[in-house]
């Protein structure tokens, strides 16, 4: 792996092979040169690398004539919060979500404290990729500065999305797994603020996680063990860089990241009824939220930066991604672990009610994921193909291809970072949903 993985809003690699500090000085110094006049806000997740590249982004920002606030190690969702409390023309999060310990990466935020979107994402890879970058004379370097507090404002926002004192009446007993990320500073934080009990789990931000750092059932078996054993009422899981969360209840079942932006959906809309959206490859259980609460729905491609897009366009009190990522426009247009969290806290207050309950209450589907090799050249060929296979089908090419039947669907896209495409397929059972996409492998192969 000798170039970086670059998307529309960053970039990751492995550290010392694909991302190497002079990638990232020229990834930020192409960034820096388009935004607007103002300091830059430069965050962390706990990663062993962080430092060395907080180093070198910190290093770029000054030499492209920027004042730089120096946020130290912090959530993604956070970052956004920074660069507007600060006023900042734009933001640079170094992390590599949920990917192993080998890599990490740079996540770019305009002025609006959010992802940037793709027109201005294609203007950076563009700069980075011509090498023109415009550093700044000896007497027009910028300043590196230390705020002495990073979260208050991100807490209150998300204290008042919620019924504080209702809450803290409930005295939860909470479980969350950090994994020696980012999230355990505000996370602690926010859950003693809301009078929770609290079992914290790789509360050390050091970046050596105790797992696996995706919050998926495989990797949390442990930690829903230590759910039940310490009596919780929920676990909270996060990605290293807390934008994702995943659900575990009172019992130790692992609930998982589809169920998130679901229950929170669902206390949103019970409140506060207006448009949602979700991306294409997550679960339709918003969308049957949505007719249930007679609100409109709007689906977006995938991608973080397409969901706010389509949140902002469409003017929605709530939006999110099936990877446990919670939206809400009334703290901040980033995925955000710490909304999900007192969410979820206020339904199960609001309605004297269980995670377990909360979970029955929703419709039920199952997906399956599937990959799919297939070179490039083959993907319209293939795409034709599987329309003729599954004819009767209402489609749409939003990204990829999806299909869509009563109380299914199925999403066929290719990756952006490897020669193959990904079958998404969500259906009543297992069954149904893995039948989908063992066709569509079927009709790709048949080109090879």
């Amino acid at each position: 792996m000798s170039e970086p993985i670059i998307s529309v809003s960053g970039l990751r690699g492995i550290v010392g092979e694909s991302l190497t500090p002079e990638t990232a000085i020229r990834y930020v110094g192409a960034f820096a040169a388009q935004l607007p006049p103002g300091p830059l806000v430069v965050t962390r997740d706990g990663r062993t690398t962080g430092p060395m590249l907080a180093d070198a982004v910190r290093a770029a920002a000054v030499a492209a004539g920027r004042d730089c606030i120096d946020g130290g190690i912090a959530a993604t969702p956070t970052t956004g919060i920074l660069v507007r409390e600060f006023q900042a023309a734009g933001g640079v999060q170094i992390s590599a979500s949920h990917n192993p310990p080998p890599y990490n990466g740079l996540k770019l935020f305009s002025t609006a404290g959010r992802v940037i979107p793709a027109d201005e994402g294609k203007l950076v890879v563009d700069r980075y990729h011509s090498r023109e970058i415009p550093w700044a004379a000896y007497d027009q370097l910028g300043f590196v500065n230390t705020p002495a507090d990073v979260t208050t404002a991100h807490l209150q926002k998300v204290l008042a999305t919620v019924d504080v004192a209702a809450i803290r009446q409930r005295k939860f007993r909470v479980l969350l797994d950090a994994n020696h990320g980012s999230g355990s500073i505000l996370g602690r934080r926010l859950l003693e603020e809301l009078g929770c009990t609290i079992t914290l789990l790789g509360g050390t931000p050091d970046g050596r996680f105790a797992h696996p750092p995706e919050p998926t059932a495989e990797n949390l078996v442990e930690v829903s063990a230590a759910v039940k054993q310490h009596d919780c009422d929920v676990g909270f899981c996060q990605d290293p860089d807390a934008d994702r969360l995943a659900l575990i209840d009172a019992a130790g079942r692992y609930i998982g990241e589809e169920y998130t932006p679901a229950i929170c959906a669902d206390h949103v809309l019970r409140h506060n009824p207006g448009p949602v959206v979700t991306n294409c490859s997550s679960s339709r259980m918003v969308e049957d939220l949505a007719e249930k609460y007679r609100v409109p729905f709007y689906r977006s491609a995938v991608g973080e930066a397409n969901v706010c897009d389509e949140m902002i366009r469409r003017e929605a009190v709530f939006g999110g991604e099936g990877n446990g990522g919670v939206i809400d426009p009334r703290v901040v247009y980033v995925r955000d672990s710490f909304v999900g969290m007192a969410l979820v806290l206020d339904c199960l207050a609001s309605r004297a009610t269980t995670v377990a309950a909360l979970v029955d209450d929703l419709p039920r589907y199952e997906i399956v994921k599937t990959k799919i090799s297939l070179p490039p050249e083959k993907l319209k060929a293939g795409l034709l193909a599987l329309e003729k296979e599954f004819v009767g089908a209402a489609t749409d090419s939003l990204d990829g291809l999806r299909f869509d039947w009563p109380g299914k669907w199925l999403l066929v896209r290719a990756s952006n970072t490897e020669p193959i495409v990904r079958a998404i397929a969500e259906a009543p059972t297992e069954f149904e949903a893995q039948k989908l996409c063992d066709t569509a492998g079927q009709v790709l192969r048949a080109l090879l």
